[in-house]
């Protein structure tokens, strides 16, 4: 099959060069050919009787769409309009774009070989060889996202599901994403997906990595299996105390709540991050495996986008 050549700069790109943007420092930072080296096989038709896109360009087409909260559709504009996402992709000025489809299908590929988490610990990889995990702790938290599909409709994903809302009435329809957040440099080194009802503590053990020397949690991760786990791996448990009906806190652990809450806040500007600034509001797609890999590709395109704002420019 023969692979479309991307990224021959013509006189256009000259003229039109332009100042660098987020996305050139991103570029710079990461090492492509090992990411390449993983998804290299993959090979996705534009049309028949035309060449194949570059694994690499559709992987980081993606991740563009991750950083900016577009969807597929979107993606595609984008990259027809935005030279600086052309730039970052691999393509030239006078270079067509890869349609909405062609994305979509290679993003299903990823989740289906389940390549997404390999990315992810690629990235793990290079941002400890930078020297940018602290491990001075992790910061466990959960935040639900929303699904697109809407319960009892033809469109419904079975595999979502509901949780009540934070401080409001009534509930979501979707998944939950569980982080846990490096305590310094405040990158993602672990990260999963579950449906909305699921909860926060039932999953959090895959979240410790075992090298961090503290792990941080509310209330909800708090159980006294977790601690003596934790304890007798070396690791200090600093976990909000959940009191009872039979026994209150005392003042000395309510004082110590306190503490923790205050340390482990700042894993919410994460989430912040994500929905914010990323604009990671909904679940795009049905079933459990494509939220995954939603949620673990935004994972990595948050991990590249802190790593430019750690390292000076």
């Amino acid at each position: 099959m023969a692979i479309k050549r991307t990224g021959q700069l013509g006189f256009s790109d000259a003229v039109i060069e332009g100042a660098a943007s987020p996305l050139d420092r991103i570029a710079a930072l990461v090492r492509w050919d090992r990411f390449e080296q993983l998804v290299g096989g993959l090979r996705q038709q534009q049309s028949p009787g035309r060449p194949a896109w570059p694994a690499l360009v559709l992987f980081k087409a993606l991740l563009v769409g991750a950083l900016y909260g577009l969807s597929e559709r979107e993606l595609e504009a984008a990259l027809a309009d935005r030279l600086s996402f052309r730039r970052f992709v691999g393509l030239s000025y006078e270079e067509t774009v890869p349609d909405h489809s062609v994305l979509n299908r290679f993003r299903a590929e990823l989740v289906e070989l389940r390549l997404l988490e390999v990315l992810f610990a690629e990235l793990d990889r290079q941002l400890e060889a930078a020297g940018l995990m602290v491990k001075h702790g992790t910061m466990m938290d959960a935040t639900v996202i929303p699904s697109v599909s809407r319960p009892g409709r033809a469109s419904s994903d079975p595999q979502a599901g509901f949780a009540k809302r934070t401080g409001k009435p009534g509930s979501v329809f979707g998944y939950k994403a569980h982080v846990g957040v490096d305590e310094g440099s405040g990158l993602i080194r672990s990260v999963l997906g579950t449906a909305a009802n699921i909860g926060d503590t039932t999953p959090a053990d895959a979240l410790i990595r075992g090298d961090e020397q503290r792990v941080w949690g509310d209330k909800a991760y708090h159980s006294h299996a977790r601690v003596a786990h934790l304890k007798a791996s070396g690791i200090k448990p600093r976990l909000m105390v959940r009191g009872n009906k039979h026994h209150a806190l005392s003042d000395r652990v309510v004082n110590y709540n306190k503490l923790i809450s205050r340390r482990r806040a700042a894993v919410e500007t994460t989430f912040a991050t994500l929905k914010r600034r990323m604009n990671f509001t909904a679940i795009r797609y049905r079933g459990l495996a494509k939220a995954c890999g939603q949620i673990t590709l935004a994972a990595i395109a948050f991990n590249l986008r802190r790593w430019a704002a750690l390292v000076p420019a």
